[in-house]
């Protein structure tokens, strides 16, 4: 059995363009002058950590810390949801951010500065937030998890081009819409919530649980990871012009006031999109992850994380 103080870090290698790699030698020597017991490991491959995590709980560790973007939280807080080992909430997260875009974060006042973000991880506040659960309706496809936002539409054919810029780092989101914008095409949906029916041409629609997204994007109305509550925002039929018009209003969060903006609080979503002969992308965190009917639910207070502050 290991040592139920001891910590497990894991290292995307490739999260920042590469800095995660680099910069691990003085990450390592400040976790060891901050009095960390740990082990680590790098990923080798894609959602390596899932397993890395699953194998260190099923073994009693019980504290990680995350070196890397919000893909690879992404994958390790899957890993936590999916084991049946002990109760999710009981397992705790530490975030070293080094990505492209950091998102999640910047939502909880999360140092980037690698020794403060440590040093919070060492004050030992536990905060535990939303989780959102992503099903697939109709597909034999396990469930996806998600702490941030998830989308579907522009936001997720937005995602699926991002990669070709993440040398440029939050840009590359931005990089993203403008190449998104003259291939994407609207598309039919059919959202449930609340009891209420909106169905029509759509641009996107989005649950956020956090506040920011896509490099700094401000998305949803009035997101907040502890209210057990999702922020949905659904933007109809717009045109080209109007996104263009409206691009300085997704990084301000102004963009909820634009009138194709339709802005929801709920526990539950249904997302049909089956009328359409190709299905749009769906997102989670930044991370593409299939296409397809979803119903998505909440998991409360579900995800536990060293915070500047208790939840």
């Amino acid at each position: 059995m290991v040592n139920s103080k001891a910590w497990f870090v894991i290292i995307n290698p490739t999260s920042g363009y590469g800095s995660s790699r680099k910069k691990w030698t003085g990450i390592k020597q400040l976790l060891t002058a901050y009095g960390f017991n740990f082990h680590h490991a790098f990923t080798e491959y894609h959602k390596h950590s899932v397993a890395l995590v699953h194998q260190a709980i099923r073994e009693g560790i019980k504290n990680f810390i995350s070196v890397g973007g919000d893909g690879t939280l992404h994958n390790i807080v899957n890993a936590i949801m999916t084991q049946d080992v002990v109760i999710s909430s009981e397992i705790n997260v530490g975030i070293i951010p080094i990505g492209t875009g950091n998102d999640w974060v910047k939502t909880h006042h999360i140092p980037s500065n690698i020794e403060q973000a440590i040093q919070l991880i060492k004050n030992g506040n536990v905060a535990k937030q939303d989780i959102g659960k992503i099903e697939f309706i109709g597909q034999k496809k396990s469930a996806v998890y998600f702490n941030n936002l998830a989308g579907i539409g522009f936001d997720g054919y937005v995602v699926s081009k991002v990669h070709k810029y993440k040398h440029i780092g939050a840009l590359a989101y931005l990089a993203g819409t403008f190449v998104g914008l003259f291939s994407f095409k609207n598309f039919h949906s059919k959202t449930i919530i609340n009891s209420q029916v909106v169905s029509g041409k759509t641009l996107m629609v989005l649950i956020g649980l956090c506040k920011y997204s896509g490099g700094g994007m401000q998305l949803t109305k009035t997101p907040n990871p502890f209210d057990g509550l999702f922020d949905v925002s659904i933007a109809g039929n717009f045109s080209k012009f109007d996104i263009i018009k409206n691009v300085s209003k997704l990084f301000n969060g102004k963009i909820v006031d634009v009138k194709k903006v339709f802005s929801f609080k709920s526990p539950s979503i249904i997302i049909e999109t089956h009328l359409n002969d190709e299905f749009p992308f769906i997102q989670a965190d930044g991370e593409l992850i299939g296409t397809g009917d979803i119903k998505v639910v909440m998991a409360s207070k579900a995800f536990s994380f060293y915070s500047n502050n208790e939840n």
